[in-house]
């Protein structure tokens, strides 16, 4: 009895054995795996999450896009960014893992801006309305306000001049209020503006280059208010400036040339005519007649003549390393074609 107790035994330990040194080979299993991960561009992405699937072994890059990981040889890598689309990498009992991830880009016009974020167009609520300018538009306005001229509807954009700093009167769907203001709350990139405080500028919508606006997003409605409060009760015009891009530096110039010409003259007469008109009614001894200059100015063509401008726009964006950025310089030239005055000396005739 004790033979058949101890050879079981003996058994057992031979079992318990066998089992121990199976297991030694998967303990030994595990390889250091090091890799880099970069965008399209070659650009390290700092703070990508690299995790082995189906287990929590992970880890994240460092600032050059680099990582260390511990992994079965057979493991996969599931390496994620945000912005980027999500990417599974198998080992196969590689040392070294090299990971390229693609853009995650959503189209400008399916995005709708909306305080402080973005959603899609199918889920926003409300009445929205965007507008992204081209850049023949962008070239003929003087001033963003010039962009939403008969480009939405319920939005009417009464301008006070032809000035780029002039300020102008905008309304969405109506009026609201018969003393306080109907205008709308205008954010430039985030950052709500004053539209009666703004210093150096009566309109801060002058502040931005029509060059470098990248879309124009209009609230009509009240649910703005759940996001800026009491001051949109009237409207939100969101403004989204252009950003710098990855990759090499994009250089953009822009010129645009104006030629200005009056479509048509009032038939007057010119100074001849009504020296001699003031000479057969008043006579020349008449405090009209001593009034009266010695010069034959058409001020009428003086005032509307034709004019030529320029206006030239120079931008560089790109990005440096994780940092996007993004330069523009805007200049604008005029040249009017002057028109010299000449004497005359008027003569005594029976004006008809």
């Amino acid at each position: 009895m004790k033979n058949i107790c101890f050879q079981m035994n003996r058994k057992a330990w031979i079992v318990a054995v066998m089992l121990l040194c199976l297991s030694f080979p998967g303990l030994a299993q595990k390889i250091t795996v090091n890799g880099n991960v970069s965008d399209a561009t070659g650009e390290p992405l700092i703070g990508a999450s690299v995790l082995a699937k189906g287990t929590s072994e992970g880890t994240a890059t460092d600032f050059d896009g680099n990582f260390t990981i511990s992994v079965e040889p057979n493991a996969v890598l599931v390496v994620s960014y945000v912005g980027y689309d999500t990417k599974e990498v198998a080992v196969n009992g590689q040392s070294t893992v090299n990971v390229v991830l693609s853009e995650n880009s959503v189209m400008l016009n399916e995005v709708v801006a909306i305080g402080y974020g973005t959603v899609k167009k199918s889920d926003a609520t409300g009445a929205v309305s965007a507008i992204k300018p081209s850049e023949i538009q962008a070239g003929l306005a003087t001033s963003a306000q010039d962009l939403l001229v008969g480009r939405s509807p319920g939005v009417v954009v009464t301008t006070s001049g032809g000035q780029p700093e002039g300020g102008a009167n905008i309304q969405i769907r109506g009026g609201a209020s018969l003393s306080a203001s109907n205008e709308p709350l205008i954010v430039i990139d985030g950052v709500p503006m004053d539209t009666k405080g703004t210093l150096g500028s009566s309109n801060p919508m002058s502040l931005v280059n029509p060059e470098n606006i990248e879309s124009m997003t209009i609230l009509k409605d009240a649910s703005a208010t759940a996001i800026y409060g009491s001051r949109a009760s009237n409207g939100v015009i969101i403004i989204t400036t252009k950003k710098g891009s990855s990759g090499k530096p994009v250089v953009n110039f822009a010129a645009n040339m104006y030629i200005n010409t009056p479509r048509n003259y009032v038939d007057m007469m010119d100074a001849g005519e009504f020296s001699r008109f003031i000479l057969n009614r008043y006579g020349e001894g008449s405090p009209q007649a001593k009034a009266l200059g010695q010069y034959n100015t058409d001020w009428q063509k003086e005032v509307l003549r034709t004019t030529v401008s320029s206006d030239y726009n120079l931008s560089v964006g790109g990005t440096y390393k994780f940092l996007p950025y993004r330069v523009s310089v805007s200049d604008e030239l005029k040249n009017w074609n002057l028109t010299h005055s000449r004497k005359v000396t008027p003569k005594k005739r029976v004006y008809k």
